[in-house]
């Protein structure tokens, strides 16, 4: 079953991001469907938050998309090369996200093994936020979808981790947070080999 409005409208992004952990995220690409359970996230708690792209409500043509109701996708190009995925949360002008960071291939493995050109044995195949997105075909052209669609959405299939198995640690790459860089605001499962590096307990 598809994730509700009401589901993305929870203002409670920390709540989201842990909770985003076991749903599967879709993508439907001529005709081809592909789909990973969710294994690790970041959470991005909008204007308040150093490392969010509208830290102190900034409103650009790219962050825009941070400002729509929840349930819409933002992604957008890091270091020119990576494509990665927000799911966008809470209401209209409050601009929280979620990064999914990585999934573990559930559906369309060969799809996924044919756009990453590797085996997906291989946690490679979609470790990491940059990975993730490419093995389910997510480009720009995937920015702000709606998450209730028929191009990408996710879906609650019961898959559920015991509190004890859901690791929290700073977020990566967002040196240029200063002190938020330190939040533990950074989810995965642990044990699961395509959570991305660093994955230590």
């Amino acid at each position: 079953m598809k994730l509700p409005l009401s589901y993305y409208s929870n203002q409670d992004v920390l709540f989201l991001a842990q909770d985003l952990l076991g749903k599967v995220l879709f993508t439907k690409i001529n005709g081809e469907i592909t789909a990973g359970i969710i294994v690790e996230t970041e959470a991005y708690n909008g204007i308040s938050d150093k490392a969010s792209h509208a830290y102190g409500g900034r409103r650009t043509d790219r962050t825009e998309t941070l400002y729509s109701h929840g349930g819409v996708s933002y992604v957008y190009l890091c270091y020119g090369i990576h494509h990665l995925f927000n799911v966008v949360t809470s209401v209209e002008d409050e601009p929280h996200a979620v990064l999914v960071r990585a999934i573990e291939p559930l559906i369309g493995t060969e799809i996924m093994e044919y756009r990453r050109n590797m085996p997906a044995s291989k946690a490679a195949i979609s470790s990491g936020p940059g990975s993730a997105a490419k093995a389910l075909g997510i480009d720009r052209s995937f920015n702000k979808k709606d998450l209730r669609g028929h191009e990408i959405w996710i879906e609650d299939h019961g898959i559920q981790y015991p509190v004890d198995s859901i690791i929290a640690g700073s977020r990566i790459g967002v040196a240029y947070a200063k002190e938020d860089a330190l939040l533990p605001w950074r989810f995965f499962v642990k044990g699961n080999k395509y959570v991305s590096k660093p994955n230590k307990t």
